[in-house]
């Protein structure tokens, strides 16, 4: 049966067909063919899996950033970090990461990010001598942070996916958030100083304060996702949907940048990118639970010997097969096929899920912007109108960079599990 699934699934992705029907395919099968069970079941299970409440959250959050891509909260959150740090040695990369930090503590989406950001910073750092193919790189790269600083809908989907509780997924990816953000400066400051670009004239301080004041409402954004989280005022979804009612009053109401009658043509927008993910969600449920009662994981973990591995040997093995997987696939679906594999083993080890999660995450993110697929890289040839080549050229170091990051949560989760651990335990 293992071999017919995965030969039915390749066939069908080297033939052209969007990853949906592949999973579909493969997961009809193994219900009317070795199973012997009604199509009825299918639907079941596909309605399982989008169930799960905390899948409420996914709408809300892409709701909000698509009312917020469409008004100014991007721009003063880049004026504030350009205010503080435009004029140091590397200064406007560096401002370009703080932003797509800032960024992705409001919007959740690493694309967003890439379109908010990069269409202000690019052109800026070009005029001020620094490589297109960095200014690129840095951009689709700093945008991976949107998925580890809540809120993040693959944080949403592995929580679902795995049982896991979101609310510590979502506290657990700041810490190693916070590293990628130094490191990624410290790669700035260094390159800035090997090039030899200019930096921007230093802000005053009442500049400083104006560009401050201007941005904090936006930074309600974050606040009302972390603190009321954190404070336990209410849960990720309840956050998700405080996030929608706060974008609308601070866009069409406060700064007027975004008409009433846009909101129809951005829910439209939401629910074209809702619909995906929730289809691609079901379409993975099917088919976990088709290699689930087949008992493929056990046959193919028992195969290579995973279930006598430590922790450290699992969490390596699980960070290359994400890795791998992410760079060729859309990592929601990656995490579909592959978390109902490894989950037996983990709850054997007993590796904190929250940390696995995280790790999980993180191989996403640094998927989303690795040759030869990952979904940022075609954001930024669209938006940019650059060709593949230039585009990744700069990657090599940030991608090193993240996976050192990778390998740092490894031995020591504490990155990532300190501020779990101090909000929940």
């Amino acid at each position: 049966m293992t071999t017919v699934l995965i030969v039915t699934m390749i066939v069908l992705l080297a033939a052209g067909f969007p990853m949906l029907v592949p999973l579909l395919a493969a997961a009809l099968i193994g219900f009317l063919f070795f199973f012997g069970m009604s199509p009825d079941f299918i639907v079941q299970q596909m309605l399982a899996g989008i169930k799960p409440a905390a899948l409420i959250a996914v709408p809300m959050f892409i709701l909000a950033a698509d009312i917020i891509t469409r008004g100014v909260a991007a721009k003063r959150l880049l004026d504030v970090a350009m205010a503080f740090v435009g004029h140091i040695r590397g200064g406007l990369a560096i401002t370009s990461s703080l932003s797509c930090a800032m960024f992705g503590a409001v919007s959740g989406s690493t694309q967003a990010t890439v379109v908010s950001i990069g269409s202000i910073m690019r052109p800026k750092m070009l005029e001020y001598g620094y490589k297109d193919s960095f200014a690129l790189a840095l951009i689709i790269n700093a945008s991976d942070l949107a998925l580890l600083i809540p809120p993040s809908i693959g944080m949403i989907v592995y929580g679902v996916v795995s049982g896991t509780s979101v609310a510590e997924l979502f506290i657990a990816g700041i810490g190693p958030a916070l590293l990628i953000m130094v490191l990624f400066s410290a790669y700035c400051y260094f390159y800035a100083g090997r090039e030899k670009v200019r930096n921007a004239v230093q802000a005053t301080w009442p500049e400083r304060w104006a560009a401050f004041r201007h941005s904090l409402l936006p930074f309600g954004f974050p606040i009302i996702t972390i603190g009321g989280i954190y404070a336990g005022i209410f849960s990720p979804t309840e956050a998700a949907s405080v996030s929608v009612l706060y974008a609308i009053i601070l866009e069409m109401v406060v700064f007027r940048e975004v008409k009433w009658k846009e909101l129809g043509d951005i829910a439209l927008s939401t629910g074209l990118i809702t619909a995906v993910v929730f289809i691609l969600v079901a379409a993975g449920s099917a088919f976990s639970w088709v290699i689930s009662f087949a008992r493929i994981p056990q046959e193919l973990l028992g195969a290579i010997g995973i279930a006598e591995a430590g922790q450290i040997e699992l969490l390596v093995i699980i960070s290359i097969a994400f890795f791998i997987g992410c760079m060729f696939v859309d990592p929601i679906v990656v995490m579909l096929i592959l978390i109902p594999i490894f989950a037996p083993v983990i709850k054997a080890t007993g590796v904190d899920p929250v940390l696995v999660g995280t790790i999980v995450t993180l191989q996403a993110a640094i998927g989303s912007a690795t040759p030869p697929f990952g979904c940022d890289i075609f954001t930024a040839i669209a938006v940019f109108k650059r060709p593949y080549v230039e585009v990744v050229r700069g990657t090599p170091p940030f991608v090193i960079i993240l996976l050192l990051v990778s390998v740092s949560l490894i031995f020591f989760p504490q990155i990532a599990l300190f501020l779990r651990d101090l909000a929940f335990r």
